[in-house]
């Protein structure tokens, strides 16, 4: 029986990377999308992945990497819709940045895994699949003045429409809330507070996905010790 195949959105860099790096260790052939060819590439020589530059609230360019799996690697098991953007809002104008730049954000955080579970489901459906969402421990609570907590409760909120539609269809699903992480889109007000490592996400991403077949695990969240339970 040929690996399993383990797609992973915003793969380029920090937690997608990582989790790449942590699913290949564990047997996996990988596929690696991002909208970034070069950061993309270097994951992929790191990991022996298929990199495929896809911007993933593009319907037909994502539509597209799917049937390539498909054709080239012959099935998918396990989908990780991780990519996604923050930005610094303020409703009252006080801070963050311009609402030019909101649009992007939300595309990319609720759009962009819609369309990966559209595209990815019927496949994943066939081969009693993984579909794993990555959402946020400001998802769960009030930011004042956060967009960006807004569409992670989205996230919250799409993940458990999926598994709803997915309960006879032999499809896990799982999300995952990360805490403050280590990556280039810490808010600058929050560099000196209490992060997780890119790798500590990765490894609760591969116990989900390494439950037996009969496990669903719907939500994880993990935060770093110290982080309060409004940040």
């Amino acid at each position: 029986m040929a690996e399993p195949v383990f797609l992973i959105t915003g793969a380029s860099r920090g937690i997608g990377a990582a989790t790449a790096r942590l699913a290949a260790a564990e047997g996996y052939r990988l596929v690696l999308l991002g909208r970034s060819p070069e950061p993309l590439r270097e994951v992929a020589e790191e990991t022996g992945g298929l990199p495929i530059a896809c911007d993933v609230t593009d319907w037909d360019a994502l539509s597209a990497a799917v049937r390539r799996v498909e054709d080239e690697l012959g099935r998918l098991d396990v989908v990780f819709a991780n990519a996604g953007q923050s930005v610094v809002t303020s409703f009252l104008g006080e801070a963050g940045e311009e609402p030019g730049r909101w649009r992007d954000m939300v595309l990319a955080n609720v759009y962009g895994p819609a369309l990966t579970a559209r595209a990815t489901l019927p496949v994943l459906r066939r081969f009693g699949g993984h579909l794993v969402l990555t959402g946020s421990a400001s998802g769960r609570g009030v930011r004042p003045g956060s967009l960006y907590s807004a569409t992670k409760w989205a996230v919250t909120g799409l993940a458990q429409a999926i598994r709803a539609e997915c309960v006879d269809a032999g499809v896990r699903v799982t999300l995952v809330q990360p805490g403050l992480v280590d990556t280039e889109a810490i808010p600058a007000d929050r560099a000196a507070d209490p992060k997780l490592d890119p790798a500590d996400v990765g490894r609760a991403v591969l116990y989900a996905v390494g439950q037996p077949s009969h496990v669903d695990v719907n939500e994880i969240l993990v935060r770093p010790v110290g982080q309060g339970p409004y940040r």
